[in-house]
């Protein structure tokens, strides 16, 4: 089973809209802040900052249940899928036991110096499949 990793969401008020809920958009960056902390605890800043690292070039989410301003929100992030070149991130947006939404994003592994996508490296996937 692969490692999940729990980030806790600091809200602002600009996320909230004229319904008084969390703006999709913020959402999606939630999302973001999620892989990002996940990529910083399963590989390390080399993953933010190196030669090869992930693009997306997929993402679809699900709007389940409104997030209002007071909620607490966290954001899980976990490796669902590893191929060749690629892998799935699933993430959920939670308050409480409550799901709020979830996403899907399909990664690529990517050389930048390059400009080309790559098999996803052995030390990568040990790391994707550690507990």
């Amino acid at each position: 089973m692969a490692r999940t990793i729990i980030t806790p969401i600091q809200k602002r008020f600009s996320d909230i809209d004229v319904f008084h809920h969390v703006n999709n958009v913020s959402q999606q960056m939630y999302f973001d802040v999620g892989k990002t902390d996940y990529y910083r605890q399963v590989f390390s800043e080399d993953m933010l900052l190196g030669d090869q690292r992930v693009v997306t070039v997929s993402t679809s989410s699900n709007y389940i249940s409104q997030i209002r301003f007071t909620d607490q929100v966290r954001v899980t992030t976990t490796c669902e899928k590893i191929g060749n070149k690629s892998l799935t991130l699933y993430q959920q947006l939670l308050v409480g036991d409550r799901l709020c939404s979830d996403s899907r994003s399909v990664m690529v592994a990517f050389d930048f110096p390059n400009q080309q996508s790559i098999p996803i490296p052995e030390e990568w996937r040990r790391r994707l499949s550690a507990e």
